[in-house]
């Protein structure tokens, strides 16, 4: 099917399973989408299994966004439990289109769990709720870990997939040009019948020396290798060892769970220089569960690490919490550590999701059909490949997958010639329709308004990754340390002090950020730190309104009134998402953040 094609049927407002090989755009085509939609004020959940994976379309992840902590599979008495969650009720009620990335790596009970929720919150029997169900994947990558064992191991087979009447949309044109071979080579493994030409590839490139430009990840199969590697090459490091204990709180058989389910050690051991991945998602601090950076030393009294990022971003890590609940969402067991572990070398299950400019592969002890693909998918080109060893299973791919996949193929072609048999007008209304029932906007002006409001939010959002200068603050409302270049008093004028010169001339936040070309939580942040330095700077213009302050002040009393401990940071500061939650999503972060700066906190 071709991507102008898919892209009607979405416009349709038709439940669809977007899938293709690599280089054919799944993900262009749904950012396609999100902005269509967007532009026409109907706003889409954006959700995936993982947190790299979610930040590849700008969504949460599926247990984020449903709010049910680490679990797969929820209990009706669990469900009760949520009904009473105004957050989750503020999120869903309006929700109009769910789009779910990466459904391949979704267990068949998480897809079962969110259809439950959405059922319960929308009053409605229809599958999901009723709303607009968009599914992306692959399912030749990995399958998921499911309790169901090996009798259903994939969303696809279940009843509930079955139900959803999901239009197949399978993309076949290819538009990535960068690496034909790579992307051959991958079409072949799709198919069952790898070519001798491309055996041949594989040969050219084993323990091939890769160019001085490429920084390699190393992808194994096993995690005794990883460990291995990871190990020795901390060991080579000649600066102090630091090691991390976990707080750990519950009966160590729930303890031992969450060490289980998760990449969080009980001891972590860390040396300025060592490669890291964080293994938790904190929107707010700027990472996510993947993202990828170096040690490059160490803060305060605790020694918190400080990691800068690929980015050029630079992060001092406090300790994040992995907890069990119970089905009345009572606590039963937590630990708090570093949310890094070390990434010279990763898992080839770890790594799923991720795009990596080079990867040193080792597949001599592939024990998983699929494991092949994943590893070699995850590359840009096939220059990047230093090819480590292989063996009979490396290159295979699941049976059962192979056969769904031409069924899929099949299933495209026919909605290829349904929505072709469709006249203009009949398109149009089905398009139109769609837009009424979600609530959306047909107004030309407003569209376009719209549509010039999502570009500059795009490009405030490239230039706040650009912005080399970056200062870090370890508590979220205490002191700020600064990191790398440039000091307050430096010969070089900083951007605090290019903020600093613009707030002393009275110019609001939306123009600093307008003028300076950068995202405005960016010189809210910058606000925050001047005033820190400078605490009788005066910023009165900027108070919010009266009503937005006295809503922020009442929510912080309240919370600090339950003190409840998830909703607080180390240094005893509160977090930003339980006010938001509090205040049941209707201030935004940008606003609770600057109603802080004028509270004792």
């Amino acid at each position: 099917m071709k991507q102008e094609i898919a892209l009607g049927i979405l416009r349709a407002g038709r439940n669809v399973f977007l899938t293709g090989s690599a280089g054919t755009g799944k993900t262009y085509l749904l950012n396609q989408y999100v902005d269509y939609l967007k532009e026409r004020d109907i706003k889409p959940a954006i959700v995936a299994p993982t947190g790299i994976a979610a930040s590849h379309i700008g969504g949460m992840t599926i247990h984020s966004f449903f709010g049910i902590g680490i679990m797969e599979k929820i209990s009706d008495e669990y469900l009760e439990q949520l009904k009473y969650r105004k957050f989750l009720h503020n999120r869903l009620k309006n929700l109009k289109v769910l789009v779910i990335d990466e459904v391949s790596m979704v267990s068949p009970e998480l897809f079962i769990s969110m259809d439950k929720i959405l059922r319960a919150f929308k009053y409605s029997a229809e599958p999901f709720g009723g709303v607009q169900l968009i599914l992306s994947g692959d399912f030749f990558q990995l399958p998921p870990v499911s309790s169901s064992g090996q009798a259903m191991r994939f969303a696809w087979q279940t009843e509930l997939w079955q139900n959803s009447n999901l239009r197949v949309c399978y993309l076949e044109e290819k538009f990535r040009q960068d690496d034909s071979v790579l992307i051959n080579i991958l079409d072949e493994i799709r198919s069952g019948e790898v070519s001798e030409d491309s055996m041949e590839v594989f040969r050219s490139r084993f323990k091939k020396k890769l160019a001085n430009k490429f920084r390699a990840t190393r992808l194994y199969t096993h995690n005794v290798d990883v460990d291995s590697i990871n190990e020795a090459e901390l060991n080579k490091l000649k600066s102090p060892l630091k090691k991390f204990q976990s707080f750990n709180k519950g009966a160590r058989k729930e303890i031992e769970k969450i060490f289980k389910t998760s990449l969080v050690t009980e001891e972590l051991k860390l040396k300025k220089d060592v490669a890291v991945i964080f293994i938790k998602n904190n929107y707010e601090r700027g990472y996510i569960n993947g993202t990828l950076g170096k040690v490059i030393g160490f803060a305060g009294e605790d020694e918190a690490p400080i990691v800068e990022i690929f980015s050029g971003r630079k992060i001092i890590v406090d300790r994040e919490e992995w907890r069990v609940e119970n089905d009345k969402g009572e606590i039963k067991a937590s630990v708090k550590q570093i949310p890094l572990r070390l990434a010279w070398a990763l898992t080839i299950h770890k790594s799923q999701g991720m795009t990596l400019d080079a990867a040193e592969i080792d597949l001599s002890k592939t024990f998983e059909v699929g494991q092949g693909y994943v590893a070699l998918s995850r590359i840009k080109s096939i220059e990047g490949l230093r090819l480590m060893g292989l063996n009979d299973v490396a290159l295979r791919v699941d049976e059962l997958v192979l056969k769904i996949d031409q069924e899929m193929k099949k299933l495209s072609q026919l909605n290829s010639l349904k929505w072709k048999s469709f006249s203009n007008k009949e398109k149009k209304k089905m398009i139109n329709d769609f837009i009424s029932n979600a609530e959306g906007t047909t107004d030309v002006a407003e569209i376009k308004k719209n549509r010039k409001n999502i570009k500059q939010e795009e490009k405030a959002k490239k230039e706040f990754f650009k912005e080399d200068n970056f200062t870090v603050n370890k508590s979220g409302f205490g002191r700020s340390k600064k990191v790398g270049s440039g000091s307050w008093n430096g010969k070089k004028e900083n951007t605090l002090e290019m903020t600093k010169k613009l707030l002393l001339a009275k110019k609001s936040v939306a123009e600093i950020a307008m003028q300076r070309g950068l995202a405005h939580n960016t010189i809210v942040d910058h606000t925050k730190q001047i005033i820190e330095l400078l605490p009788d700077f005066d910023i009165s213009h900027l108070k919010p309104k009266k009503k937005t302050q006295k809503l922020v002040e009442s929510a912080v009393e309240e919370i600090r009134k339950k003190d409840n401990s998830d909703d607080f940071m180390e240094n005893g500061g509160i977090k930003l998402r339980p006010i938001f939650e509090f205040l049941n999503e209707k201030i935004s972060y940008d606003d609770i953040k600057m109603a802080l700066l004028f509270i004792k906190l």
